[in-house]
């Protein structure tokens, strides 16, 4: 389904939202993507919102997580990735900071630029090109948006994790801004917010919703592969792939002679 193509009269009057991931991106795999999609159908289906953009926001360099490859790699790669998706958008804005930044920071700087766009029009020759990253039609309404945090379960679970986060930030992210949490099925993200007093008095901010299409494809799991020398033909976008192939990244063999050819290609 598309939120952009013949909307209904029901949902111009609906309170609007845009999701925003944040994470390594290294690389980026369909299932990054796919969770922007299942969000999105479940907030049209129930017809609670009208969701105007989705963002990816790759992590900066010094973050240091092990197989990280460089940012304007990551970033090409997400580019390439989203090519055949009409709104859902790189941001390389926290990739440009001075070091890394903490997820309640790159919240703040996009939820304050959407609403600042839509309330100052006409600005931009004074402050320059607008980010790639920004959705269309933004004003088309004067409503403000709400961001919201896009992420797996799995990030929900860290927040309990001693020391990961700043209780702080996590209060901020969800009682400010809200979480869309994907699940799998089986998983039981309820008792993880039953076990958190920050989550449980926000939990009204946050969305659960299960993918009922299990896609265990993790980035993580790609790296593995490539640095055995494996196929992963069909676990990642082709153009990502050629990406990875021709830039080397993650101990692949460099693309020679213009096919793509891994250390050991496996049928």
């Amino acid at each position: 389904m598309s939120g952009y193509i013949d909307e209904p009269d029901s949902m111009l009057s609906l309170p609007r939202v845009a999701f925003i991931a944040c994470g390594c991106f290294s690389p980026p795999t369909p299932m990054h993507l796919r969770m922007f999609e299942i969000a999105r159908d479940y907030f049209e289906i129930n017809g609670t919102h009208k969701v105007v953009g989705g963002i990816i926001s790759p992590t900066h360099d010094s973050y240091g997580k092990k197989g990280l490859a460089p940012s304007l790699d990551r970033c090409a790669m997400v580019k390439l990735a989203v090519q055949s998706s009409s709104w859902i958008r790189l941001s390389d804005w926290e990739v440009h900071q001075p070091q890394w930044m903490r997820t309640q920071a790159v919240l703040q700087h996009h939820q304050n630029y959407l609403n600042n766009y839509i309330n100052s029009p006409g600005d931009e020759e004074q402050n320059g090109p607008l980010p790639g990253w920004l959705p269309l039609g933004l004003r088309d309404r004067k409503d403000p948006i709400r961001l919201k945090l896009l992420c797996g379960a799995d990030l929900l679970e860290s927040f309990a994790v001693p020391g990961l986060w700043a209780q702080e930030d996590i209060e901020e992210i969800v009682s400010n801004y809200g979480l869309v949490v994907i699940t799998r099925c089986g998983s039981n993200p309820e008792k993880f917010i039953f076990e958190s007093d920050v989550l449980t008095k926000y939990q009204r901010n946050i969305t659960l919703i299960t993918n009922w299409v299990p896609n265990e494809v993790s980035s993580s799991l790609v790296r593995r592969l490539l640095g055995r020398g494996e196929s992963v033909k069909y676990l990642l976008d082709d153009l990502v792939l050629n990406y990875v192939m021709r830039q080397g990244l993650y101990n692949v063999k460099s693309q020679q002679d213009g096919s793509t050819t891994l250390k050991h290609p496996k049928a």
